[in-house]
Order: C-alpha cells, then sequence, then structure tokens
C-alpha cells in the first residue's frame, strides 16, 4: 500500500499530520529561498499515514497558483489517488497530478516526493548527454540514486506519462528529467529535501568546473559506496531539516501556521 498503515487515534493523526504539514511548509520556504521552484509552478507532495486497512489513502500537496514562499503548514490541500480534493482550499495542478499520483501508486516506499526545477540540475538536464561525472566526493554516494530520463519531450499531462515517469526512476532517488527538472523521493520529508539539496549542490560543483573548459577529475570508480537501499541511510537529514526549521522559526515564523 502505498500509505503506511499506523494504530493511531484521531487526535495522534491529527498531531502528527500538523507536524508532517510543518515539516512540508518549511521545505517549501527553503525551496524559494535556493530558487529551486518555476514561478507557481513546482509541487511537492506527501503520503499521510492511514489509520485502519480500508481509510482511503491520501496525500498533502501544495494547491495550484501559490508562489512557495506563501505557503504555510495550514494552506496543503489533501487529496485522494484519483485527484480528489477532499480537505484545504485550493485547485490540484493536472501535471502535479499525473507525476505525484503515479509515483505514489508506482513506488510505494516514495512517501515524498519533491519535483522542482533547480538551477544546476536544470541546466544538467538540457545537456545532450547529462552525465552526472564522478567527480566530487559527494558523487561516491550519489551516483548509484540517480536515474536519467531523456525521453520526456513535453509537460506530463497523462496517466501514462505519469507511470512512465515512474517506471524511469525505478528504485532509484533521483530522476534527472531531460530537459525539464528534477524528481526526488524519499521515505520521508527530511529524506526527500535532503537527498535533492545535496544532489543540487554537487550539480552546482560539476556545472561550475565544466564552465572553466578544462577537464574534470575522474575519481576512482572503486571509492563508490554503492546504494544498495534502502532509502534513508542519511544520517544527518533530520538534522539538516530542523536547522532550517530553526531559521525559519526565526525569520519566516508563518510557515508553520
Amino acid at each position: 500500500m502505498v500509505a503506511v498503515v499506523q494504530s493511531l487515534s484521531s487526535t495522534t493523526a491529527e498531531q502528527l499530520e500538523w507536524q508532517l504539514r510543518c515539516d512540508m511548509a518549511a521545505v517549501f520556504r527553503v525551496a524559494a529561498r535556493l530558487g529551486w521552484n518555476e514561478q507557481i509552478g513546482n509541487h511537492n507532495s506527501l503520503m499521510l499515514p492511514t489509520r485502519t486497512p480500508d481509510e482511503k489513502p491520501t496525500f498533502l500537496i501544495n494547491p495550484r497558483g501559490y508562489l512557495f514562499q506563501e505557503l504555510t503548514a495550514s494552506s496543503l490541500i489533501v487529496c485522494d489517488l484519483d485527484g480528489n480534493v477532499l480537505r484545504g482550499k485550493g485547485e490540484l495542478r493536472k501535471v502535479a497530478f499525473h507525476i505525484h499520483c503515479r509515483i505514489h501508486l508506482q513506488n510505494p516506499a516514495a512517501t515524498c516526493v519533491v519535483h522542482v526545477h533547480p538551477q544546476y540540475l536544470t541546466a544538467l538536464s538540457m545537456l545532450a548527454d547529462p552525465e552526472i561525472t564522478l567527480s566530487h566526493h559527494n558523487n561516491l554516494l550519489l551516483n548509484d540514486r540517480i536515474a536519467i530520463d531523456q525521453h520526456g519531450d513535453a509537460p506530463a499531462d497523462s496517466h501514462a506519462e505519469g507511470d512512465r515517469l515512474a517506471a524511469a526512476l525505478g528504485d532509484k532517488s533521483v530522476l534527472l528529467m531531460g530537459g525539464h527538472g528534477v524528481t526526488v523521493v524519499g521515505p520521508t520529508v527530511h529524506e526527500a529535501f535532503d537527498e535533492c539539496f545535496i544532489a543540487e549542490r554537487t550539480a552546482m560543483y560539476q556545472v561550475t568546473a565544466m564552465s572553466t573548459g578544462r577537464p574534470l577529475r575522474a575519481l576512482a570508480d572503486s571509492g563508490r559506496r554503492r546504494w544498495s537501499g534502502p532509502w534513508g541511510e542519511k544520517v544527518d537529514a533530520r538534522l539538516h531539516l530542523d536547522a532550517w526549521r530553526r531559521v525559519l522559526d526565526r525569520e519566516e515564523p508563518d510557515y508553520a501556521s
């Protein structure tokens, strides 16, 4: 099942959802600061825990028409996997529906899905051969978690395209989408955020080094820490998002409202 079933009272479920909403709102605000999103486009989603086996799976996502910097914990909408808005005010963007719903359905471990257009990953996606080189120490950890899709020639406008993207991602956590941007998934909000952050930083180093016109360093393949799953082996991911939340608590406390 796409959502983890937990034995939760109504009060506990509400408290957990609020914690998740605050984490998601923090990710939107940080993404805005870092320039990851395309004006009022791009979207991040999170499957909510279900309390009983027969409860309908639902997910949190940003409503259409808002800048990431405007979003708050309470402004996120709750949708089902058929694209119906069940709670909250606003509309589910169609592209978001086709990408997020199908990835959540086809990749059960993809609890959180971050779809953004950060500068450097997007720049790499525009190359005829968007190779992620083995040039930085981050690549030793990251490269085996990256899939590259070279077949997305138009925006996702159907379930078929969403299913194709889900298949292209497979069991990886980062999908570099040719001529488009990136989709990053994880078992938690903080792990998907941390994975996107480090992938974009590493792409920044590569693009900057490529701009010199000089050859890139090639690290020894023997140094790779080959990814074999499960996701979540990123020790500092929770600490990373918590650190950003402390910054937001001081400077943009309304994110958690």
